[in-house]
Formats: structure tokens, sequence, C-alpha cells
């Protein structure tokens, strides 16, 4: 289960980031991770916490989302990255050989390159 929210009120994380939207995202095995993002327009995360359980973290943010609520969306395809909007992976994970620092992503049918901004 995966599903993001704008803030009610943008949250200085610390000196020079701030936080607009969030994601929660429900792993089988991991608990559950909460995203932060530091654009209204980001696709990956800047920075996360963990929980233990749903319900700890859906206390914590619930009264911090802006009036338009939570926004389901599917979970990651495998071998992509859980906190992308988009289906975004290390180029070779799916083979199990990594090359880390390059990713790629899937569009139009097809994984081409991808280049964080």
């Amino acid at each position: 289960m995966r599903k993001w929210a704008y803030l009610r009120k943008p949250y200085k994380c610390n000196k020079q980031d701030t936080v607009y939207k969030i994601m929660i995202y429900e792993t089988p095995k991991e608990g559950v991770f909460v995203f932060l993002y530091c654009s209204k327009d980001a696709i990956q995360c800047s920075f996360d916490h963990h929980y233990h359980d749903l319900s700890d973290a859906l206390e914590d943010w619930e009264d911090e989302i802006d009036e338009n609520g939570w926004k389901e969306i599917d979970d990651p395809l495998p071998y992509c990255q859980h906190d992308a909007f988009f289906p975004i992976r290390v180029k070779g994970k799916n083979i199990g050989k990594p090359i880390w620092g390059e990713l790629e992503i899937f569009k139009n049918g097809e994984w081409i390159e991808y280049h964080c901004n």
C-alpha cells in the first residue's frame, strides 16, 4: 500500500530543507516508511522515517496533511525505488548486477536512462 499527500503547512526539517509532501509505504517485511519530499514536484524523496506499523505512521502525520487528503497509488514495480512516483530502478538491479548511481525509468513500454535533476 502506498499513498501520498501534500502537507497543510510546509515542514522545516532542518536549516535548509522544507518538506511539502509525504508518501506512506507499507511493505510486507520491512515495516512502514514515510518518505519526505522537499519540492512539490519531487519524484524521489529527500528524507525518510521508518515505523513498525501503519497506525503509528498515520497517527504521526494524519493531522499534517492538507484538505485534499490522501491519494492512493500503485505499489512499486519489482526492483523499483519505493519512494519514486514513477517506475525508477537502479540499472541492472533486475538481473542481479546493479550499477549503483545509474538509474532507468519505465516509459512508453521500455526502460530508458534516467537522470535526476
